[in-house]
């Protein structure tokens, strides 16, 4: 997502504050927020992938996903 697009995310954020938004920007907004949650959670996940834990004994491996927790 290029600056612009996050410049437009703003102006919308501000614009629907202030005045309100028309149904076409609502849905503008709705789909920038979209791609930038998409594109967030990508880039995100491919930098936990790349983490490496090195062991005191000097071995390393990737770092895993935790397992979920069931609470009662």
């Amino acid at each position: 997502m290029d600056k612009k697009q996050i410049d437009r995310i703003n102006e919308l954020a501000r614009k629907k504050k202030s005045e309100g938004l028309t149904e076409a920007e609502a849905a503008e907004q709705a789909a920038l927020r979209q791609q930038y949650i998409t594109e967030w959670r990508e880039n995100t996940k491919a930098m936990l992938e790349g983490i490496v834990i090195q062991r005191p004994d000097g071995t390393k491996e990737p770092l895993k996903k935790k397992a979920p927790t069931i609470k009662h």
